[in-house]
């Protein structure tokens, strides 16, 4: 019998909350210091989560795909966010070095291999870092793909998504002159980046706004105010890593290195309805990967919770820990 017999009702296959067992801050350089967790089994199979954004930090909801008897689970803050410090900061904040954080986190806790499970932001990040040092992961299981193409930041940021979603839009664009709407990332940088505290916060809960206003299918368009704190730091990291275009060296980069990783076994988790993270950048993805498996949840979007990805997600992560028994 199938476990998971109605995607609808996937929060009741969540795994129960757990805490976690080791919870240290680790000095990676450039004057900061991350936050990691591990929660699960210690001697389990190891599998680091990475958050999206960039700028978006973990929370205790990301420990609830795995098994805690099976996995030895290991979460962390991304530079500049979450209880990582210093707070909100861009300084030495590139892809390389979250790349490079991935790994000192995994000598640390002397990790050999482990799977890599991250979405939209957290899916790209994955695959560099597995392009970056193939023989370090084990699988990769991906939500909700990000390529980090000027495509997809001309999608979101250009009036792609704003044509389904007027009501949001509207709201995100007034807050900039018309003759700057041009460039919206531009145009939001200035003032996330201006030294005005209060304006940096204005803008980013505008920022943050727009995102969230449309991460989940059953979205009305509205939402709540985010804490002015964590808004400021998750938009002026976003906006920080796209204004630069992800520090790639090339539009395209992921795609162009699959090569680098085809023996990986991974898998793709995309709701048809995203509108943040389009299903054609996963589609794509699949097509150069021939050792994927690529799963499209009807009647779903971009979040985490989603129900018929948070019901796939953990079939898979159920389904790889039985395949290595």
């Amino acid at each position: 019998m199938d476990k998971y017999p109605d995607q609808k009702r996937a929060v009741q296959y969540l795994y129960p909350p757990i805490d976690p067992f080791d919870q240290r801050m680790i000095d990676v350089g450039q004057g900061h210091r991350i936050y990691v967790e591990q929660c699960g089994n210690p001697d389990g199979k190891p599998v680091v989560v990475l958050h999206g954004g960039p700028g978006g930090g973990c929370s205790p909801a990301m420990r609830r795909y795995f098994d805690p008897a099976v996995y030895r689970v290991i979460l962390f803050d991304q530079r500049g966010c979450g209880r990582s410090r210093p707070h909100a900061s861009v300084q030495d904040n590139t892809t390389a070095h979250l790349v490079a954080d991935i790994e000192v986190i995994r000598r640390q806790l002397e990790i050999d291999s482990w799977a890599v499970f991250g979405g939209s932001w957290g899916a790209t990040l994955a695959l560099i870092y597995a392009q970056t040092h193939p023989d370090r992961v084990a699988h990769l299981i991906l939500r909700g793909v990000f390529l980090m193409t000027r495509a997809e930041l001309d999608w979101f940021y250009g009036g792609g998504a704003g044509k389904f979603w007027p009501e949001p839009w509207a709201r995100f664009s007034a807050l900039i002159p018309e003759d700057e709407r041009g460039d919206m990332i531009a145009a939001y940088h200035r003032r996330l980046f201006s030294g005005n505290l209060q304006e940096e916060t204005r803008y980013g809960r505008a920022w943050s706004a727009w995102e969230n206003a449309l991460a989940s299918i059953h979205s009305n368009g509205s939402t709540g105010e985010s804490p002015g704190d964590y808004a400021r730091a998750f938009a002026r990291l976003e906006n920080h890593y796209f204004m630069n275009e992800g520090f790639l060296e090339q539009d395209g980069q992921i795609l162009a290195n699959m090569d680098r990783i085809a023996h990986i076994p991974g898998h793709i988790v995309q709701g048809r309805y995203d509108m943040i993270c389009p299903p054609v950048s996963a589609w794509k993805l699949s097509e150069r990967w021939p050792n994927c498996q690529l799963k499209m949840v009807r009647n779903a979007g971009h979040a985490l919770s989603e129900p018929g990805i948070s019901a796939e997600l953990v079939r898979i992560m159920d389904r790889i820990a039985e395949q290595e028994e």
